[in-house]
C-alpha cells in the first residue's frame, strides 16, 4: 500500500533568500530586497507570519555569505531591548521581540553559488528531511492571513488542501496571456472552485504556446521526495537547477495540485509592485487610512 505523501501537519518552511535583488540597486548594496520595507516591516516578515499561520515551527533561510541583515533581524537585539525597557516604551519593545513566537527556530543555510531556485531549495535538504514542506518567496507578498482581516493565509490554505487531497500543491493566478512569457504556466484539469490537478508545467511559454493563463506564484507545499528528484535534475542555462523540472518529474508519480488562493498578491521583486503594496497597507492602516486617501486625492 502507498504511504500518503502528506503528513497532518506542516512543520517546515523554506524561504530562498539568496537573490542579489538587483531591481533595487543601489540600496540592496547593503540591504537584503527581503528586509525593504512595507510600511514598518520588511517583507520577510510578512512571509514568516504567514508560515506561522501555517503551522511552521521551523523557518529554514536559504541565504548567500554576504546577506547577514536577515539573521540579524531575526535575533535578539540586547542593547536595543534594553533601551526600549528603560524608556517604558513596552509596545515598541514588543514589536522588536515578536519577529518570531518562542516556539519557532530559525535555521540558516549558505547556498555556495546562485544555481536556481531548485538548487536553492535543494540547499534545505539536510534541516527537512523527508517530510512535507513548504516554500515561500518572500517577493510575492500575498495578503490574507495575519494583515488581511484574520483568513487564513495563502500557505495555511495550501497547508490544508495538501492533506484533504494528499497531493502536493503549488499556487497560482490568471495573469494576462500576453505576460505568460515571465512565468511558469500550468496546463490542469479543475477538480473544485480553487484546486486543479496539473498534467504540465512549461517554463515561460510565448503567449501563443500557453496551455493556460494560470501562472506558477511564489508558494509551494511539496513531498520530501522532492530533493531526490532535484539531484536528479540536468541544471539547464546558466548551470541552474529549475524547481519546475522536479515538479515535472513529480507528476510522474503523484498528484499536484494548483491551488487558486484567496487573497490579494503584489510582486514586490519590482519597484511598482512594492510601492502598490505599501499603499495597500496604508489603506488598510486606520491611523494612516484617511491621510493616505488625501495625498492620493491630491496627486489625481
Amino acid at each position: 500500500m502507498t504511504s500518503r505523501l502528506m503528513t497532518s501537519r506542516l512543520r517546515k518552511v523554506v524561504f530562498p533568500v539568496a537573490g542579489l535583488g538587483t531591481r533595487f540597486l543601489p540600496a540592496t548594496k547593503v540591504v537584503a530586497k527581503e528586509m525593504l520595507p512595507v510600511l514598518d516591516r520588511p517583507l520577510i516578515q510578512y512571509a514568516v507570519d504567514e508560515a506561522i499561520d501555517a503551522g511552521a515551527d521551523t523557518l529554514v533561510f536559504v541565504t548567500n555569505r554576504y546577506k547577514h541583515a536577515i539573521a540579524d533581524y531575526f535575533d535578539k537585539a540586547y542593547e536595543l531591548e534594553s533601551k526600549l525597557e528603560q524608556a517604558g516604551k513596552n509596545e515598541l519593545l514588543a514589536a522588536v521581540q515578536d519577529t518570531v513566537p518562542r516556539h519557532v527556530r530559525c535555521v540558516f543555510v549558505t547556498q555556495p553559488e546562485a544555481l536556481g531556485l531548485g538548487h536553492a531549495v535543494l540547499c534545505a535538504k539536510p534541516v527537512i528531511g523527508d517530510e512535507p514542506f513548504g516554500v515561500i518567496l518572500p517577493d510575492d507578498l500575498i495578503v490574507n492571513g495575519p494583515q488581511g482581516g484574520g483568513r487564513a493565509g495563502a500557505l495555511r490554505q495550501m497547508a490544508e488542501a495538501a492533506i484533504r487531497e494528499d497531493a502536493g500543491v503549488i499556487a497560482v493566478e490568471e495573469v494576462p496571456r500576453e505576460a505568460t512569457g515571465k512565468y511558469g504556466i500550468v496546463d490542469a484539469a479543475p477538480v473544485s472552485d480553487r484546486a486543479a490537478r496539473i498534467r504540465m508545467v512549461i517554463e515561460k511559454p510565448r503567449p501563443e504556446d500557453a496551455p493556460s493563463n494560470l501562472a506558477i506564484v511564489g508558494r509551494y507545499v511539496l513531498p520530501g521526495r522532492i530533493f531526490e528528484l532535484l539531484e536528479k535534475t540536468t541544471p539547464g542555462a546558466g548551470g541552474e537547477i529549475q524547481l519546475t523540472d522536479a515538479i515535472e518529474m513529480l507528476l510522474a508519480e503523484r498528484p499536484v495540485l494548483a491551488w487558486r488562493f484567496e487573497g490579494t498578491r503584489y510582486d514586490c521583486g519590482s519597484k511598482l509592485g512594492l510601492v502598490k503594496a505599501t499603499l495597500a497597507m496604508a489603506l488598510a492602516d486606520p491611523a494612516l487610512a484617511d491621510a493616505t486617501r488625501e495625498f492620493i486625492r491630491e496627486w489625481n
